[in-house]
């Protein structure tokens, strides 16, 4: 294939696929800047590797891959943890105040609390659709383990969202 040809193919699938990646790398770091760096490093590597990934049958499925691997790695490095980033400001005071927005945000910042493994494997498993053993494969882990760390992840959320004093036996 003449470098061209790839090049274009490649441009064609980032520029159509970009907005769903950059909502799974939010959705993993729960911060758009970052989803953005992560999203570049994802398709830089794609790129790299485009001749392999074109090969493929599920291209969707191998950037996703990718980008959920670089967002697991950087979490091992640390950067995350040294590099704060401020909060976007609110979109408006108008949408601010719908209850659609308010519970978006509250699953945002439940999500955001989960260590990232288990954020990982929450968003591949119900946001991505993904079954079990497609978890596994793209984090690299024993189906077990994607079963315990999404039922960890769960539990979270749904604590998270339980009215306060369900445990301490008041009505």
């Amino acid at each position: 294939m003449r470098a061209s040809a790839r090049d274009e193919e490649y441009t064609a699938y980032v520029t159509a696929r970009l907005p769903w990646l950059q909502r799974v790398a939010y959705l993993l770091c729960q911060d758009w800047h970052r989803a953005d760096d992560l999203v570049q490093t994802a398709m830089t590597r794609l790129y790299v590797n485009w001749r392999r990934a074109g090969a493929v049958e599920n291209l969707d499925g191998y950037a996703r891959t990718v980008l959920v691997r670089v967002f697991l790695s950087e979490q091992r490095t640390g950067w995350w943890k040294r590099v704060a980033v401020a909060p976007d400001p609110p979109e408006s005071a108008e949408s601010a105040l719908t209850a659609d927005h308010d519970a978006r945000l509250d699953l945002r910042a439940a999500l955001a609390a989960l260590p990232p493994r288990q954020r990982a494997a929450v968003v591949l498993r119900f946001y991505c659709d993904l079954s079990v053993e497609q978890t596994a494969d793209v984090m690299h882990c024993s189906t077990g383990n994607v079963k315990s760390q999404t039922a960890r992840g769960l539990a979270a959320l749904r604590r998270a969202f339980e009215p306060a004093g369900v445990w301490e036996g008041e009505s």
